[in-house]
């Protein structure tokens, strides 16, 4: 298939977006995951003892989504909440921290991925040029 420059932006992002979910949904099956739960799981194994609010400032998500989520990924023993005056602070379990593990490389393993094609710097200029857009979209109100 030929991709032409006369198409917008939106079908190759959205091309990408759509291969991505499909590895990491076939990577994360066997750990009883999903593709959307994925990344709350690893930030919060990052961050163990991070506070509801701070997450979703970090995944950009609003503080509903990330409830919903986090519901989720409690009922699979992965996490546990606790109040603590206003917030809420989220650790990981001992079952939750080796599934994060085991997963963790799999982003590593999609950039490869990505990278096959593609020299040492283009990835570089790909990755920046990613976060200059994203960065614009995180300062205004698009």
């Amino acid at each position: 298939m030929e991709f032409s420059l006369d198409l917008p932006t939106t079908p190759f992002i959205s091309l990408i977006y759509k291969k991505h979910a499909k590895y990491l949904n076939k990577k994360v099956k066997d750990f009883n995951l999903t593709f959307g739960l994925y990344p709350f799981l690893i930030e919060i194994y990052k961050n163990d003892g991070i506070s509801q609010e701070d997450l979703a400032k970090i995944l950009f998500l609003n503080e509903s989504t990330v409830t919903r989520n986090l519901d989720k990924l409690e009922k699979k023993g992965f996490i546990k909440r606790t109040p603590n005056k206003r917030k809420k602070i989220i650790t990981i379990t001992d079952e939750g921290s080796e599934v994060a593990k085991e997963v963790m490389n799999y982003e590593e393993n999609w950039d490869e991925i990505i990278k096959k094609d593609l020299t040492e710097d283009e990835f570089i200029i790909f990755k920046k040029i990613l976060i200059k857009i994203c960065e614009d979209f995180v300062w205004t109100k698009q």
